[in-house]
């Protein structure tokens, strides 16, 4: 039996190695969505699909169609592997700083989106001066999801660093 919640709930997948490191973006979206914050703390170790695909399949198995999922660069290029398994109650992901992982991109097979596209409503961010992950990579993701909105930010980096409100806009 699942605790009820009068709020919303925000699922943040946050990226390779970054669970401390992104909690305060996910904090900042949780706050401003008006959400309880949901991050599981994702393997470093094990970076295979599968050992990050199950525990984000758990996650979203609990969500309805009033909350959020945000997947931040790893996390959101598995999100959009998962979403595009089945259908899911939750309607609406953002994707933020993704990287693109096939041709183009990346290159890694494991990783690499190859549809179908999701039935939710997806929204790519993407921030002009992104160190980690190539500016690039949007519009590869944008081809591989040509229904997904996206937004460019100027600045914020591949963390996003400013106010976190512009990113539910």
């Amino acid at each position: 039996m699942t605790e009820a919640h009068d709020d919303p709930t925000l699922l943040f997948l946050h990226g390779a190695g970054g669970f401390r490191e992104d909690a305060p973006l996910a904090r900042g979206i949780a706050e401003a969505y008006g959400a309880r914050l949901v991050m599981p703390m994702l393997s470093d170790e094990d970076m295979t699909f599968e050992a990050w695909a199950a525990p984000i399949r758990a996650a979203l198995s609990g969500l309805g169609s009033a909350d959020l999922v945000v997947g931040h660069s790893f996390g959101g290029s598995i999100l959009v592997k998962v979403l595009a398994e089945r259908e899911w109650k939750v309607r609406r992901a953002v994707l933020l700083a993704m990287p693109n992982w096939g041709e183009g991109g990346w290159g890694v097979d494991e990783y690499a989106f190859d549809g179908p596209e999701p039935g939710q409503f997806l929204v790519l961010h993407h921030c002009l001066d992104d160190e980690v992950v190539p500016f690039d990579h949007l519009a590869l993701n944008r081809a591989d999801l040509p229904n997904a909105a996206f937004q460019v930010h100027e600045k914020g980096g591949h963390q996003f660093e400013g106010p976190a409100t512009a990113l539910l806009r």
